[in-house]
C-alpha cells in the first residue's frame, strides 16, 4: 500500500512531529511518497506486527522512526488505545481495501 503524505493547501512545507498508525490484519509492505514535509522533523510509523515501511530516496528516512506493535483488534479500542497513549487523534480513516492513501497533514 502506497502511503501519500502532502500538506494541506495552507501549509508551503509541513514542519511539525507527526505519529502514524498503521493497522492491517495480515502484514503489508507501507511505501511512502511524500510532498513538501520538512526534512529533520521527527515522523512516527508505527504498524501492526510483519508490516514494514518503505522510505522514498532521500533523507526523509534519517528523521522518521518505525516501529511494529500489537494493536487492539477493534477500531474502537484502537482509537482509545491511540488517544490514551499519544493524546490526541487527529484523524482516523478505515479503508477495507487500497493500494493508494492519501492523507493531507496541517493544522
Amino acid at each position: 500500500v502506497t502511503l501519500h503524505l502532502n500538506p494541506i493547501s495552507s501549509v508551503h512545507i509541513h514542519q511539525k512531529p507527526l505519529v502514524f498508525l498503521l493497522n492491517s490484519p495480515l502484514p503489508l509492505v507501507w511505501k511512502l511518497k511524500t510532498e513538501r514535509l520538512a526534512p529533520g522533523i521527527r515522523r512516527v510509523f508505527v504498524v501492526s506486527l510483519g508490516s514494514v515501511v518503505r522510505f522514498e530516496k532521500g533523507n526523509f528516512s534519517l528523521s522518521a522512526e518505525t516501529e511494529e506493535k500489537l494493536f487492539p483488534e477493534r477500531n474502537e479500542h484502537l482509537l482509545q488505545w491511540a488517544q490514551k497513549e499519544y493524546g490526541a487523534v487527529t484523524s482516523f480513516t478505515e479503508l477495507k481495501i487500497s493500494k493508494n492513501v492519501y492523507i493531507k497533514v496541517g493544522e
